[in-house]
């Protein structure tokens, strides 16, 4: 029997491949033999960085980068087994994470900056990759993509042609006069820049990046109003010099803009996550032929059907008629409404009531032993 195994990491319990070798050890307890391909999965969020690098044997490359307040952290990507692509998430240089709640205020999302996103590109580029998938979840910032643009190689100058050296945050775009693309990374021109990301919104306006993520990120009213503002002066800019109209393109608006600086400075497209890391995966080609395909995420509810992880292997696995298993740490609401999108049972792994923490904790115990139950219920429906 042939067990295809495509989960997403469960946040602060497992990574992808941890959730694999759980789910792989429950099966083997029922069938020993059971032959089981793990194919480590994400959706351009957290963990995409570490499921493509597990799933293609492929290598972390670690380096010191500006965090989104300016400081030096240390931060990581991936170059996968083919040795010709890299893997960046934007949140290991640029991510909420790094800017302590205490600090999530109106002034710090004026400030922060993609520059350490751009320190990762640049670093990539030395591996000689012709492909670099940019994951764009998680991230504290509302700069177009400037702070990127300027590690890069892109000059920005005001007003009094000063080039502009500090790293750009929201707040300063407002400030441009002038865009200088003459000292971009030469490598740039000859390498494929992927956007994994299931954000749709556009740069600027009522459903821009400011307007819908700013407050998420400490912006008031007040706040959101100037920083859309600043986006729409730096789209005009960009539309003048590049002539590309960055403003309204579907996605330009991922990560604080962070989309519509690559769209603009890079020969970047965007893509959904998960449909771009199965094809980059092979998820397809190694579905074909199995009994079973078994996924999961830490919550599965009704959003789980607008691009999430396991929703991706189901669609997958739905045009193959293949029985699609997910289990999750906990399950909310609406989830029935996953069985009519490739999903044959949806399974909670917590076996009794338990603090988070614990749970957390527990994560591989509780999906190896649910797995098990799950393997062993069909073999007996087999045989009977």
């Amino acid at each position: 029997m042939k067990f295809v195994l495509a989960p997403d990491s469960f946040k602060e319990s497992m990574t992808a491949a941890e959730v694999c070798q759980a789910m792989e050890k429950g099966i083997r307890k029922a069938i020993p033999e059971a032959e089981i391909i793990s194919v480590p999965m994400a959706d351009g969020g957290e963990g995409t960085t570490d499921s493509l690098i597990d799933a293609t044997n492929g290598q972390k490359h670690f380096l010191t980068v500006t965090d989104p307040l300016g400081k030096k952290v240390n931060a990581y990507y991936g170059i996968l087994g083919d040795q010709k692509t890299a893997i960046i998430e934007m949140a290991q240089a640029s991510g909420l994470t790094y800017v302590a709640k205490n600090n999530i205020t109106p002034e710090t999302i004026m400030r922060t900056t993609t520059y350490g996103t751009g320190e990762l590109i640049n670093d990539a580029l030395k591996h000689n990759v012709n492909k670099i998938i940019i994951g764009l979840g998680g991230s504290s910032t509302n700069d177009g993509g400037a702070g990127m643009a300027q590690a890069i190689g892109v000059k920005f100058f005001d007003q009094a042609n000063h080039e502009i050296t500090t790293k750009l945050g929201g707040g300063d775009l407002n400030k441009i006069a002038k865009i200088d693309l003459s000292a971009i990374n030469p490598q740039l021109k000859d390498v494929q820049i992927l956007i994994a990301s299931d954000v749709t919104n556009p740069l600027t306006g009522q459903n821009g990046a400011s307007a819908v993520f700013g407050p998420q990120k400490g912006a008031d009213a007040q706040t959101v109003e100037k920083l859309d503002q600043n986006l729409s002066h730096y789209a005009t800019l960009i539309q003048q010099t590049i002539k590309k109209d960055v403003a309204t393109i579907p996605g330009s608006g991922a990560a604080g803009g962070l989309g519509a600086g690559l769209l603009a400075f890079t020969n970047a497209t965007i893509h959904h996550g998960v449909e771009l890391i199965a094809h980059e995966t092979h998820l397809a080609d190694k579905i074909k032929g199995a009994d079973f395909v078994f996924t999961g995420e830490g919550g599965t509810d009704f959003q789980t059907k607008f691009g999430k992880t396991p929703y991706g292997v189901a669609q997958i696995a739905k045009k193959e008629n293949i029985p699609v298993i997910s289990l999750a740490g906990y399950l909310g609401e609406g989830i029935e409404q996953l069985y009519d999108e490739g999903f044959t049972a949806i399974f909670g792994i917590l076996d009794k009531a338990e603090d988070i923490h614990q749970a957390l904790k527990d994560g591989p115990k509780n999906i190896e032993r649910t797995t098990e139950n799950i393997v062993r219920l069909i073999i007996s429906t087999k045989k009977g």
